[in-house]
C-alpha cells in the first residue's frame, strides 16, 4: 500500500501558543498503518500495525531475540563490531571515566 503525494491530502492548521508564536500543526502526511501478522523463528505469532506489505499479510521472521546470538545468554562470545574502536580509544585515551 504505497501512497504518493499526490493521493495524501495534507492539512495545516495554524494556532497561537500560550505566548503569541504562531503554530502550524500538519495533518495527513504520514503514511496509512494496518495490522499485519508476525510469526516469530519459534512458530509463535502476534500482530502489530505498520506500513509494511498489506492488510493481513505475514511476515515471517529469519532473526529475532529467540536465536539472535546478541540476546543470548551466551552474548558474551557474540563479535562486536564496536570492539576494535573501543580497544583503539582504550589504548590512545586509557580507560577514560568521567
Amino acid at each position: 500500500m504505497t501512497e504518493t503525494k499526490a493521493e495524501t491530502k495534507a492539512v495545516k492548521t495554524t494556532t497561537k501558543t500560550a505566548s503569541g508564536a504562531k503554530k502550524v500543526t500538519t495533518f495527513g502526511v504520514h503514511p496509512k498503518q494496518h495490522k499485519v501478522n508476525v510469526v516469530m523463528t519459534d512458530g509463535s505469532k502476534f500482530e502489530i500495525q505498520t506500513t509494511w506489505g498489506k492488510e493481513g499479510e505475514t511476515l515471517r521472521l529469519d532473526v529475532d531475540p529467540k536465536n539472535h546470538p546478541a540476546w543470548q545468554e551466551k552474548a558474551q562470545n557474540f563479535i562486536n563490531a564496536n570492539n576494535e574502536r573501543v580497544t583503539k580509544f582504550k589504548k590512545k585515551f586509557g580507560d577514560f571515566k568521567l
